[in-house]
């Protein structure tokens, strides 16, 4: 693509890299067949090409993001499903990255905008903050048809995600190894996990000590930068990512650790782009890159372990969703999927597993029709596979598809510490699938 910059409009890091990223794009459209809101809407301002267009246009030409720019901008996801399909390798994350944090400098939302968009910012990252949140939208949630009769619909969907019931807070499994010490790794929890499902990160701490690996107490660590990131309020994601880099270099060069490991796959493509988001700080350029390095998501580090089964998993059919941010943000496929057949499960491939769900962060409060619409159809697709339950690898995913589904629903590293000795998941346990009902608890492994 052909950029008209001016030379001093390139002297900042930030537009000569989106004018790089743009002179890679060839206008071929393969993009348009992968993105979930052309699929869905047909408009070639909502496919990814049309919004490269509007993002050079508004670059190029350095003024304030107008109304139209920042509703098809809104409209995207972020799957990064264009980033698989695309020939040519465009970068389309760090562009549309480029383009959020413009439209946050020169755009003025509406009030009530500004308003959901500053709470979800200061609330979510904020475990505390984010159960009390939870609990008064859980005694609200019967008014969430009249709001959304009152045309309230970002606030009906907020009411209709929150969990009737939240669980109850567990201290962290201790670290006791159950096995020779065969590594030591960081854990970084999802702002969202801890409150929502504690259970994924206890699955996870269970799932490495049983293998050796010690999980080391990580001081200082907090929410990833990836929310308000995408809400384009990047000082503040810069200020998260700083604070990430401290604490793990202080583990990494006290310590040593062998991984950085995440089971939230929306925070690990944050956390693995790191070195980028900080390259231009002369301070953190270094470190950042070396954290980045260093993380992995959990089935990337699990899966060159020697996982031993304990047999429960005969018979039990899973659909793997694979999340945008794992499959497209991060080009994790084959990890998942081999780590549940290793362990006795039957994998099953869910159709239309390139396109999001719909949740995509907080996608499915800003944007709750066009969410819906990716839900129900993520599962519909789910059910023609007839499994058992289905497995993800981001929380968002699990709450967003929940929605959607009576089919049980679990983070995979919940599935893969079961068939390997752990308890079975909540959900799965109670016995909504065919085989489930009937299937034992193994309190330890064979040899154990």
């Amino acid at each position: 693509m052909q950029t008209r910059f001016a030379p001093e409009q390139l002297r900042d890091p930030a537009t000569a890299e989106s004018e790089r990223i743009l002179r890679t794009c060839v206008h071929c459209g393969f993009c348009t067949a992968t993105c979930p809101t052309y699929v869905l809407l047909g408009d070639e301002l909502d496919s990814p090409r049309g919004r490269i267009y509007l993002i050079k246009e508004m670059l190029e030409q350095d003024r304030p993001a107008t109304p139209e720019v920042v509703k098809h901008i809104d409209r995207c996801l972020s799957c990064l499903s264009c980033m698989t399909t695309c020939p040519s390798g465009v970068h389309y994350m760090h562009l549309v990255d480029h383009a959020r944090a413009h439209i946050e400098r020169t755009y003025r939302r509406p009030l009530h905008d500004r308003l959901l968009r500053l709470m979800l910012a200061k609330v979510m990252p904020r475990p505390r903050l984010f159960r009390l949140a939870l609990m008064a939208a859980a005694l609200a949630r019967p008014l969430a048809p009249v709001l959304a009769g009152l045309g309230l619909q970002r606030l009906a969907a907020m009411l209709r995600l929150a969990p009737a019931r939240l669980p109850r807070r567990q201290p962290a499994p201790g670290g006791a190894l159950m096995a020779p010490r065969k590594g030591r790794v960081a854990l970084l929890s999802s702002c969202v996990d801890q409150v929502l499902m504690p259970s994924i990160n206890e699955a996870a701490r269970r799932l490495l000590a049983r293998h050796g690996i010690a999980v080391a107490d990580v001081a200082g660590m907090g929410c990833c930068g990836a929310l308000v990131h995408h809400l384009g309020r990047e000082h503040e994601s810069l200020d998260h990512a700083r604070r990430n880099v401290d604490a793990l270099m202080t583990a990494v060069e006290g310590e040593g650790l062998d991984a950085i490991l995440i089971t939230a796959s929306g925070c690990g493509t944050t956390v693995k782009d790191y070195g980028f988001m900080l390259r231009n700080d002369p301070s953190y350029a270094t470190k950042a890159k070396r954290i980045a390095e260093l993380t992995r998501d959990m089935s990337e580090y699990l899966v060159h372990l020697d996982l031993k089964s304990a047999a429960v998993a005969d018979g039990i059919v899973v659909a793997y969703h694979a999340a945008c941010s794992l499959q497209h943000g991060q080009k994790v496929v084959r990890e998942p999927r081999e780590l549940l057949a290793r362990v006795g499960f039957t994998v099953r491939e869910v159709p239309e597993g390139h396109l999001c769900c719909g949740s995509a962060g907080t996608y499915n409060i800003l944007q709750p029709a066009i969410a819906g619409r990716l839900a129900e159809r993520k599962a519909a697709n789910i059910a023609r596979t007839g499994a058992d339950v289905i497995a993800a690898g981001n929380i968002g995913c699990i709450a967003q598809i929940a929605t959607a589904t009576a089919t049980p629903i679990v983070h995979t590293v919940e599935l893969i510490d079961w068939a390997t000795g752990g308890p079975p998941p909540r959900g799965v346990h109670e016995g909504a699938g065919r085989h489930l009902a009937a299937r034992p608890r193994e309190e330890s492994m064979p040899g154990e």
